[in-house]
């Protein structure tokens, strides 16, 4: 399964006023209404409207991954201020790049990165005009990551992440169907029925949820991205994803803090997956990259021991 899940704002603004502005934002799963007022002006909303009008049209929509950041321009005279959003219970980092400019710069210069706190901003740049007496205008994209790429990771051993006595290895490091690229190669598959407890395999506070999807195929453009999963970081700054949980299988709250051992899902079948099983990984930001760790640990008859597997 794919772990990031960008927003890529594109905004579209001029130094004199802002232009159309085009967001590419994530949607929720649910309905959006349409309906046309009594000057024949076509409305969407995300609740049916309240007074009068045309028929109203319900339009449903499939759900997309959340976004861990959002971006936010702002104004400063004659310049912009270009900020990052957090919307994740951990640090994320952020670059900010220009999809078009005429006559701007930015201070620092684009592309620029940032790191973002838990639940804060960060000024990423300041956006002005290249010579003045003259107007400008540009467009911008911001990609996002989970992770503080200044983290240090230390040897830990971790619990096994299913609450059974049976060990089902699906896929082991490096496997050729999904564990062949730098943020899965040390990620294991275990074998589980649907509904098996998932355990929390080390201590951390729950970073990122995800539990709104409920199916499962091998399309990677249709299902990657769409699996159910439980991001928890540690104190050292690194990751565990725990993925293709039941819909509805995440029993933890964003901000919450786990217990090795502690019950935090059920296992599933959701996203790019050939059938129900827990990925488990652990991952660090690597700067703007998402790298897989190998990892020790221990089952219910002792240490477990991962290979490669092809």
């Amino acid at each position: 399964m794919s772990s990031r899940h960008p927003l890529l704002p594109v905004l579209c603004m001029t130094l004199a006023g802002a232009c159309a502005a085009a967001w590419t934002a994530p949607l929720e799963a649910g309905t959006v209404y349409r309906w046309t007022d009594g000057n024949g002006v076509t409305h969407y909303g995300d609740h049916h409207p309240d007074g009068p009008t045309t028929r109203v049209t319900e339009i449903p929509v499939e759900a997309e991954p959340d976004a861990i950041a959002r971006l936010r321009v702002e104004a400063d005279g004659g310049r912009y201020l270009a900020w990052a959003d957090n919307t994740l219970a951990g640090p994320i980092e952020v670059m900010l790049h220009f999809s078009q400019r005429d006559n701007i710069v930015g201070n620092p210069a684009l592309p620029a990165r940032a790191t973002v706190p838990a639940n804060g901003s960060a000024l990423v740049s300041v956006l002005g005009a290249a010579e003045t007496g003259r107007g400008g205008s540009f467009e911008l994209r911001m990609d996002s990551l989970p992770g503080d790429p200044r983290a240090a990771p230390v040897d830990a051993e971790y619990l096994m992440p299913l609450e059974t006595s049976a060990l089902d290895i699906e896929q082991g490091y490096g496997g050729s169907f999904s564990h062949a690229d730098a943020q899965n190669r040390y990620a294991i598959d275990f074998g589980a029925p649907i509904g098996t407890p998932v355990l929390a395999a080390r201590d951390g506070r729950v970073m990122q949820v995800e539990s709104d999807f409920d199916q499962a195929g091998l399309s990677l453009e249709k299902y990657a991205g769409r699996a159910n999963y439980i991001r928890i970081l540690h104190d050292d700054g690194t990751m565990a994803l725990y993925a293709h949980l039941k819909a509805g299988g995440v029993h933890v709250r964003v901000g919450q803090r786990v217990a090795a051992g502690q019950r935090i899902g059920l296992s599933g079948n959701t996203g790019f997956t050939t059938g129900p099983h827990l990925h488990f990984v652990v991952q660090v930001n690597r700067g703007m990259r998402l790298e897989s760790l190998p990892f020790r640990m221990r089952g219910p008859q002792g240490v477990l021991r991962f290979s490669e597997s092809r």
